[in-house]
């Protein structure tokens, strides 16, 4: 967790509290309670939701949506394309892509993939997501793992190319299913079921 900033040097708004040498365009939507550090560069046209911590270094593209209680580590580029909802977190220096074949002499800005990142999720440092995949509620993704196919709720994957390991529960936890395919989150006692090769919590 970064530092807290000492208010001689932040932005207070009316809304959102911004480091000085954080850059902040003109046409952002930026939710109560939201904190972001040193460096890092909101650009016009994004949206970030309530409680989010934007860590230093990092970028926030035109037409990125942010949902709430967000948390992005140092030096992550979160480009134009991606969407991530409530409470995902996003590990230092992992990376977003969002086209599939670049070249520098040819504009594909009209091309752009996009990225899902669904409730919950999680996505460990120095990861790459290559663009136009969705990863499910609850999701772990392991450091340095490189997604390149849709990750399912609740899956662990780790690895390059990323290979599914394992199921985790909304606290993070793995999950080991017994003959009924039933598991319990050892922190949370929460139940899950294992059910036609999908994770679903069982609400009681």
């Amino acid at each position: 967790m970064p530092p807290c900033i000492p208010e001689h040097e932040t932005r207070n708004t009316m809304n959102y509290i911004a480091h000085e040498t954080a850059v902040v365009d003109d046409g952002c939507n930026i939710g109560n309670g939201t904190k972001i550090w040193h460096f890092s560069h909101i650009m016009s046209g994004s949206v970030i939701g309530e409680n989010c911590n934007i860590g230093q270094n990092v970028v926030v593209s035109p037409g990125v949506v942010l949902g709430r209680n967000v948390k992005i580590q140092n030096n992550v580029s979160v480009y134009t394309g991606v969407i991530c909802e409530d409470d995902v977190f996003l590990g230092p220096s992992m990376v977003f892509t969002n086209v599939i074949n670049p070249r520098s002499q040819v504009n594909r800005k009209n091309e752009y993939a996009p990225t899902l990142v669904r409730k919950g999720a999680s996505i460990g440092a120095n990861a790459t997501i290559i663009c136009g995949n969705e990863i499910g509620e609850y999701a772990m993704i392991g450091a340095g793992a490189v997604i390149t196919k849709p990750v399912k709720p609740y899956a662990l994957v780790v690895g390059n190319p990323a290979k599914q390991i394992g199921w985790v529960s909304e606290y993070g936890h793995r999950l080991n299913f017994d003959f009924r395919g039933k598991a319990l989150c050892p922190e949370t006692g929460q139940q899950y079921e294992y059910k036609d090769g999908e994770v679903k919590r069982i609400f009681e």
